[in-house]
């Protein structure tokens, strides 16, 4: 299985359901975590950023996307699986000079399109919940040479779990806006194994940053990897 339709249909569709369709003003920073704040910001895609063509799997929403389009005077693309969440994006970020949405399955639009970008990166998005052999493969093909690949992804020892012990699959749940919980798979690896998958496409890892919050977790909940294309 490659991704998971059901479960990101309805969290759009919940969240449609209760967020007005308006212009909003793109946040102030980027965010690789569930706690605002907390981590880095976009220079880990490059330091310079105005011009460049950048590229999300997985957009949600598009506050990424609407930051680096306006704050960072960057062209995005904010692809995603489930077109009531690029319907949300549109509505909300639109209007931003510089930033553009897509629908579709990422493996799909990477083999399609017939662009490169300087920096390709996943929020909590298709990185883990596309098998990483095609995903990372194709990722490394629209990257431009010395181009950057940034992902987070939930950290595999979050809550006192424990990482893949191979590289298959395993189930974990998606928490819905009204609190109920949906089944969905993921691949959930430790910076080493992410590392060597990552080393067979051409890419580099450069770093590898658990994020927690000080107060309120006590085991790391997010896993945030950055590559580079050699």
């Amino acid at each position: 299985m490659l991704a998971q339709v059901s479960p990101w249909y309805a969290h759009a569709a919940q969240r449609l359901a209760t967020t007005p369709a308006q212009a909003l003003t793109p946040p102030g920073r980027m965010e690789w975590s569930t706690h605002p704040g907390l981590g880095p910001d976009a220079e880990i895609l490059g330091r310079a950023l105005r011009g460049k063509r950048l590229l999300e799997l997985g957009c949600g929403p598009g506050r990424n996307v609407a930051h680096l389009a306006q704050h960072r005077q960057a062209r995005v693309i904010g692809v995603d699986l489930v077109g009531l969440q690029v319907r949300r994006a549109r509505s909300h970020y639109g209007h931003i000079e510089g930033a553009a949405f897509a629908v579709g399955h990422v493996l799909h639009y990477l083999q399609a399109t017939g662009q490169t970008f300087d920096a390709i990166y996943s929020v909590f998005g298709a990185v883990g919940l596309v098998a990483p052999e095609l995903l990372l493969a194709a990722i490394s093909r629209r990257l431009v040479p010395g181009g950057v690949l940034a992902f987070s992804v939930p950290h595999p020892a979050r809550a006192g779990r424990h990482p893949s012990p191979d590289d298959r699959p395993r189930e974990d749940f998606v928490t819905m806006p009204d609190h109920t919980r949906l089944p969905i798979t993921r691949w959930e690896f430790d910076a080493h194994r992410w590392a060597a998958h990552i080393a067979r496409t051409g890419l580099r890892i450069t770093s590898a940053i658990e994020l927690r919050h000080p107060r309120l977790d006590a085991w790391p909940t997010t896993l945030l990897i950055t590559a580079r294309k050699r």
